[in-house]
């Protein structure tokens, strides 16, 4: 039986490389997967998944920008989804991925993601994801400041804390870190104190 899987993680945490490691082990079996994409993340291209480890594939399927239907494509003899950065789709767009597992093709789906921003806030993807999925897995990393499992995605501006600006804004280490719990209220602390 298909299902919609949900693996999420903080920034940092290799999401897009067990994505990719996923995608790899289906295509040496001579499988087929759809690679799927927001058009939202450019950040190595319009249409390439890379992880921070340096691996890439090109995506088969570009998600477009909140306000357009998202349709997926033809899927004949496709095996699995793969969507990288799912937090950056809609809800509405998680709703066609759960029909791909459940209604027709009834192709199984896995979703990568962050569970929230920078404020700790559930990303509207994110959320329905948590309503829809069969599996909820958290792919773990530890915090950049101790070796607490990291929990919140901390925002960095010129090198300081911050939870100001918008919910979405692309980067990598320079501006997002893995932190626990209090690590993640301790430089908020110090950042309001400077």
């Amino acid at each position: 039986m298909a299902k919609l899987y949900f693996r999420h993680g903080t920034v940092g945490s290799a999401k897009t490389l067990n994505l990719l490691a996923v995608a790899h082990n289906y295509q040496q079996q001579g499988k087929r997967v759809l690679l799927v994409k927001p058009a939202v993340d450019t950040r190595f291209g319009a249409g390439v998944i890379k992880s921070r480890a340096g691996l890439e594939m090109q995506a088969d399927c570009i998600v477009p920008n909140y306000g357009t239907l998202f349709v997926l494509p033809d899927l004949t003899d496709v095996v699995c989804v793969l969507v990288d950065e799912a937090q950056f789709l809609t809800a509405n767009d998680i709703d066609v991925l759960h029909r791909c597992a459940h209604v027709s093709p009834k192709i199984p789906v896995i979703c990568y993601g962050l569970r929230t921003d920078f404020r700790a806030k559930l990303f509207p993807a994110a959320a329905r994801l948590f309503e829809l999925a069969d599996s909820i897995e958290e792919v773990k990393t530890t915090c950049h400041y101790c070796l607490r499992k990291a929990i919140f995605n901390l925002k960095l501006v010129d090198g300081r804390p911050t939870k100001e600006g918008p919910s979405v804004e692309l980067g990598c280490e320079e501006k997002y870190l893995p932190a626990c719990a209090s690590c993640y209220d301790y430089q908020h602390s110090i950042a309001r104190r400077d």
